[in-house]
């Protein structure tokens, strides 16, 4: 019974190492032109805003003004390139202030 628990667990690990490992096991062995290496640093920053963006929409129901209010302070104050803690203090003194209209 251990050994096929093991087993399943070591198999999982394996499973799970994989897709994570190969990606970058062969960005490190291409060699890229710059445009396309610029255009992959930006892909993170693209996944991140498709994450946000539908949360900062439905900040409150209904309103999403509010929200929006919130991720235009974090954008503005980040493009200042204040400090992380600033930015998200920032946007969420912008959606108090927002709801509280």
């Amino acid at each position: 019974m251990t050994d096929h628990l093991l087993l399943i667990i070591l198999g999982m690990s394996v499973v799970t190492l994989i897709p994570r490992w190969l990606p970058v096991w062969i960005m490190d062995r291409i060699t890229w032109p710059d445009w396309a290496r610029e255009w992959l640093d930006s892909i993170p920053y693209a996944a991140l805003g498709a994450l946000i963006f539908p949360g900062i929409l439905s900040v409150a129901k209904g309103e999403p003004w509010i929200g929006l209010a919130g991720g235009i302070v974090a954008a503005i104050l980040a493009y200042w390139r204040l400090h992380i803690m600033y930015v998200v203090f920032g946007s969420i003194l912008a959606v108090m202030m927002a709801k509280s209209f």
